[in-house]
This record gives structure tokens, C-alpha cells and sequence, in this order.
């Protein structure tokens, strides 16, 4: 049973949940805001420009509390548009990576300038952080500290948040790690290479517990993240057995390896295709002809 919208949930004593009214096919019951610490607090996803979700955001704090800081892991639709009329009606400040394209890899950059491979699904095309925090860079205020960790993959300018508490280290991972379903990654906002090596050094840390921007708390992280990287691997080493068979397409792949997976997510599967073999392109392993794009045919080099 999912929780009900605009209900605040007290996860801990310093963390706080209210749930957006925006569930969809991609956001499962929708986009999960995080309210931080006691008193002056930190809000991490304001989510989508609802004003109901704003109102219920005002109505999760405690008498004499005010939301001090707003920060965001990325720049997608259902995460950040809440931020901006947020901070002006609260007089408080917007911290993030960086706007949309903050972060992307020279490959990807190269192929966003090129227009061949279309992207922004999704995404909040006018958000810019008043402030812009770097990896590893901590932002702390009354008694509340959160680091922030620069994981590109499923966006360029993704952010997870640590935060300490008494039962150890915990995760505010945005849509980078979940426990209902894996992260899309749809280029040129994504890329598969960064969301790999971003998964990678998140499992180097030893999380208590994540808090995801959908979907429930996940209690075994550990687990989770190996079973995110171990995933991706396995669709990586299925690509190229179907590729060994000859050239194929996005099309076809996604056809052959997302059986299970509804007609209507096929879209989505296949930009999380064209993310494995771009990455694939990267590692000099395959070639697209023409050239790279969702219409290309692939050979094994």
C-alpha cells in the first residue's frame, strides 16, 4: 500500500519524507521530499511546481521551524521545479551541482552538440542553483551536515547527499539508486559509462541506510548496489552476445532483451540500450554505422 500524498513521515529523528502527488509509469507514487534536521531545516527535492505539495511541505515542520537551505540532486521535472518559487516566498537559497548540463563528459557534450541524439526528456530546462556545490563539499547549519557527492549517469548534474546520524551513514540518493526499479539513463543527459563508475563509488562506503527520490527506504544498500552494478554488467554482456551474431539494432535489441518488460517502457529501454553502446563505442569495443544514434546498426569491433 503506497503512502498517501502530502502525509509527512518521521524516518528518524532528523529525517523527515512527504510525498508528491505525481505517481506515474517513471515515478512510481511519486517523488519523494526529504525535509533535514530540526529547527532551521534543509529541504532536498522540493519535486514538482504543485502548490499543494508546497503547502503540505510548510505543514510537515514543527511550530517555530523554517526551511533554511533547498538543495537538489538534479534537474529532472519531478525533482526541481519546486525549488525556485520556494526559495523566492521563503527568502532562502537554491544549492545544487550545477544547471542541467553541469558535469556531462566531453563524449557526451560532443554528441548533445551535434543534435544526433535527441535528449531532455524530462528535464527542468530553467533551473540554476543560486549556489553550485562541488563533490565532497559539505554543507552544514544548526544541527544538520550534508556532503555532497557528485554521481552523473542518470543526469550530468546529480547530487547524492551523506548524512550522519546516530546509526551510522546515511544516503540521500535522489534517482541514482532505488530500490524499486534501476535508474534510466538516457544520453546525452546520460551517461552509462559515469553512471557506472558514479555506482561503483558509491558502493566504495559503507551507507546504514538510502533514502531514494521514489519508492521505499532501502535497508540493505550494500545489497542494492551491488545488485545495480552486477545488473548493468549482465545487460552490458547480453548486448554483446546478441551482437555477436551480427549487427543489429537499438530496435531489435530491445525487442530481444526487455521481454519482460511492458510495451509501453520500450522507449525508455531502448534509451538505456543506446547508453550501453555508447559506452560500448567509448571502449573502442563497438561501431555504429553510420554513425552513433538511436537509428544506427552496431557491429562488434
Amino acid at each position: 500500500m503506497p503512502p498517501p500524498p502530502g502525509l509527512c513521515a518521521r524516518l528518524s529523528p532528523g529525517i523527515r519524507r512527504v510525498l508528491a502527488p505525481n505517481p506515474s509509469p517513471m515515478t512510481l507514487h511519486g517523488t519523494n521530499s526529504y525535509l533535514i534536521g530540526t529547527g532551521d531545516v534543509a529541504l532536498i527535492d522540493p519535486g514538482p511546481n504543485l502548490s499543494a505539495h508546497g503547502d503540505a511541505l510548510l505543514a510537515a515542520l514543527d511550530k517555530g521551524e523554517r526551511i533554511s537551505h533547498i538543495l537538489v540532486t538534479h534537474s529532472h521535472i519531478d525533482h526541481s521545479p519546486l525549488a525556485a518559487p520556494m526559495a523566492q516566498a521563503l527568502g532562502v537559497q537554491v544549492y545544487a551541482y550545477g544547471p542541467t548540463s553541469a558535469g556531462r563528459s566531453p563524449q557526451m557534450q560532443a554528441l548533445a552538440d551535434t543534435g544526433l541524439i535527441a535528449g531532455g526528456e524530462g528535464i527542468d530546462a530553467d533551473f540554476t542553483p543560486d549556489v553550485w556545490l562541488a563533490d565532497g563539499e559539505t554543507l552544514a547549519h544548526g544541527d544538520w551536515s550534508l556532503t555532497a557527492i557528485h554521481t552523473p549517469g542518470h543526469l550530468s548534474n546529480h547530487l547524492c547527499f551523506a548524512l550522519q546520524e546516530a546509526g551510522g551513514d546515511v544516503l540521500l540518493s535522489g534517482d541514482h539508486v532505488m530500490g524499486w526499479a534501476s535508474s534510466l539513463v538516457s544520453p546525452p543527459d546520460g551517461d552509462m559509462g559515469a553512471y557506472m563508475a558514479s555506482t561503483r563509488k558509491l558502493a566504495a562506503s559503507d551507507w546504514s541506510i538510502i533514502h531514494s527520490g521514489h519508492g521505499a527506504p532501502i535497508t540493505d544498500p550494500a545489497t542494492r548496489l551491488a545488485f545495480l552494478i552486477q545488473h548493468r554488467e549482465a545487460r552490458e554482456a547480453a548486448i554483446l552476445r546478441e551482437l555477436a551474431h551480427g549487427p543489429t539494432t537499438i530496435a531489435a535489441l530491445t525487442t530481444t532483451l526487455y521481454t519482460d518488460t511492458p510495451p509501453a517502457l520500450h522507449p525508455a529501454a531502448a534509451r538505456n540500450v543506446l547508453a550501453h553502446l555508447l559506452d560500448l563505442a567509448a571502449q573502442n569495443r563497438v561501431t555504429a554505422h553510420p554513425g552513433l544514434g538511436p537509428a544506427a546498426t552496431y557491429t562488434l569491433r
